[in-house]
């Protein structure tokens, strides 16, 4: 009888060799022990990404259930803007991983920013897209983010999940903003919310004041009035927005991103300061960064018509005393762009990820 060659067949101790190793690393991953581990990777074929975002999947809708549950039966603490701990058993989605690539010496001096209108009030999906926010996070480690359309419930799941950062709330009922800083490089002072005397639409402008490698920074984002009706009261708040930027002390780096709804138009009647610039100009007029709600390329919402608006925009102020280290708009990208596996994307909007070097 001829022999038969197994070489391209692994053994029973490779095969295990392996799926131990598999069962360890999940196990670190999750913060689960080898038994969970076991299970999920055998429900997905032993394939880590699938039981990974199985795992984190259920365990996201456990969260919301948690939330739902806790909303309905005790009342929510008030003033409560700041997490100032975070759980002690929670699992870091954005911690650094040890296999992740260390920036370069050249990225550690920039200052990193994303802003993301992430439509928390369509709950389809919510779970997945959530989760697909902390791997940006992950993928691009940014020192400070600006969110859009937060409700109680993705709040909850970032406090639990995004540990290594800083949540800072510009409300706490309904819908709102907030602010994420990453603890090791962003030093948080203090913030406060400012309302916008007549919106119909519970809007603010939430400000924080922090340092960043001992530049002092004002940090501000918003998600300015809605819809074309309401063009007049979101030149007002773009006003105020404006004058909180001027109005910063010459020593300090003013930083502003959010959902503003605003049409080139509205921009040109208010006018911006000539010491605030919009980074998107500034950087050239990229073409690709172009259009933050496309609904031509975007299909989240169910629309008729096709709509592509540069709604979500970053201003920047640089500090202006002698002898301030400055710094100045170096990049900008649109993320968000990789439909999930559900068949949607992380938002009806794109996020920005902007960088600012030394000038």
């Amino acid at each position: 009888m001829a022999s038969t060659s197994n070489t391209d067949t692994p053994s029973v101790s490779d095969v295990e060799k392996s799926r131990s190793g598999l069962c360890e690393e999940f196990a670190a991953i999750t913060g689960t022990d080898s038994a969970v581990a076991q299970c999920y990777l055998a429900e997905n074929d032993w394939e880590m990404e699938r039981a990974i975002n199985s795992f984190f999947e259920a365990d996201m809708e456990r969260i919301f259930e948690e939330d739902f549950e806790e909303s309905d039966s005790i009342p929510q603490k008030k003033k409560q803007k700041v997490q100032k701990e975070s759980p002690k058993e929670c699992i870091d989605l954005t911690g650094e991983s040890p296999a992740a690539r260390k920036p370069s010496d050249e990225e550690n001096e920039k200052l990193s920013l994303i802003s993301w209108n992430v439509d928390g009030l369509d709950t389809d999906n919510l779970a997945e897209r959530a989760r697909s926010l902390c791997s940006y996070l992950v993928l691009y480690t940014p020192d400070v983010v600006f969110l859009q359309e937060l409700i109680p419930q993705y709040v909850q799941y970032l406090k639990k999940r995004a540990v290594s950062y800083l949540i800072i709330e510009g409300g706490e009922d309904g819908y709102f903003t907030g602010m994420m800083l990453k603890k090791s490089r962003v030093k948080f002072l203090e913030s406060e919310i400012v309302v916008y005397p007549s919106t119909q639409m519970m809007r603010n402008l939430l400000v924080a004041q922090v340092t960043f490698k001992g530049q002092k920074l004002c940090l501000m984002t918003s998600h300015l009035e809605s819809c074309k009706g309401h063009a007049q009261e979101r030149m007002k708040q773009l006003r105020m927005v404006m004058e909180r930027m001027k109005a910063a002390p010459d020593d300090v780096t003013v930083l502003f991103g959010g959902d503003t709804n605003l049409r080139d138009t509205e921009v040109a009647k208010v006018g911006l300061p000539s010491s605030v610039c919009d980074v998107w100009e500034r950087l050239g007029k990229q073409e690709h960064c172009r259009y933050t709600w496309d609904t031509k390329a975007n299909t989240n919402k169910t629309v008729p018509f096709v709509s592509r608006c540069r709604f979500d925009r970053i201003y920047f102020r640089p500090a202006s005393k002698e002898g301030i280290p400055c710094l100045a708009p170096d990049h900008m990208a649109l993320i968000g762009l990789e439909k999930l596996d559900c068949g949607r994307y992380t938002s009806d909007h794109w996020g920005i990820y902007c960088s600012f070097a030394a000038a």
